[in-house]
């Protein structure tokens, strides 16, 4: 499948290549993922009863900072990205600690596989152009009672001021441009697509994160980030 068919902006695809090589620079532009990582692991891990033995597919996995705390507690990993550099950065940190992940070039739709236990796509749905057809690719690709948990940014004023103006330009927390406000999403949209591909809500919650200690919590609170939990009914 070319670069014109899939859902991808290659612009975004340029932008995450030029910094993929520091994704694994914990005092980078990507400490905010390091931070939140082991929250985001904990919740998966919860929320799916257990990941161990489990087969997972991280959709969106960059450098692989959710794909490695997923193998390290004992799923079969498989992620896919569209940055060939991202995977590059990937494979070679999983091989240094000797970790089994499997990474791959591809979008969630080219996948053939459909029996994921749990599929995962953080911080990624705000970057493409049709999210809902990535949520729809996703339901496909699930077994009967797998989960899909998915994080992003909600469309809102309190969003915009704190992931954009504050984030982006005036803390410097993550690059100039990471985010267009246009394309954030409200849990009411992500929660509708979901309904239509035939997945049920299970859990919402937002993630606090306080750039001055390095420190993330969750909370009640979805107005900027949040993360939401759904399952694919039993056959």
């Amino acid at each position: 499948m070319s670069t014109e068919q899939r859902n991808v902006d290659p612009e975004e695809i340029a932008r995450f290549d030029q910094v993929a090589a520091r994704w694994w620079d914990p005092a980078g532009e990507f400490r905010p993922l390091h931070d939140i990582n082991p929250l985001r692991a904990d919740y998966i891990d919860r929320h799916t009863r257990g990941v161990a033995g489990k087969k997972l597919l991280d959709v969106g996995c960059g450098g692989g900072l959710l794909a490695e705390a997923m193998a390290v507690r004992g799923a079969q990993v498989l992620g896919i990205d569209l940055s060939t550099i991202a995977l590059d950065v990937a494979r070679e940190h999983a091989q240094a600690g000797g970790l089994n992940v499997d990474y791959r070039h591809s979008a969630v739709e080219e996948l053939d596989e459909q029996d994921f236990d749990i599929i995962t796509c953080l911080e990624m749905l705000e970057h493409v152009p049709a999210p809902e057809a990535i949520i729809a690719a996703c339901a496909e690709r699930l077994k009967p009672g797998g989960d899909l948990i998915v994080s992003t940014i909600n469309r809102s004023p309190t969003a915009f001021a704190t992931a954009i103006v504050g984030a982006e330009y005036l803390l410097g927390l993550v690059p100039r441009g990471t985010h267009e406000y246009a394309r954030l999403i409200r849990p009411s949209e992500l929660a509708a697509w979901c309904r239509q591909a035939g997945l049920s809500l299970r859990d919402e919650c937002g993630l606090s994160y306080n750039p001055l200690t390095h420190s993330a919590r969750l909370t009640d609170q979805i107005s900027v980030n949040y993360m939401m939990h759904f399952k694919r009914e039993a056959a």
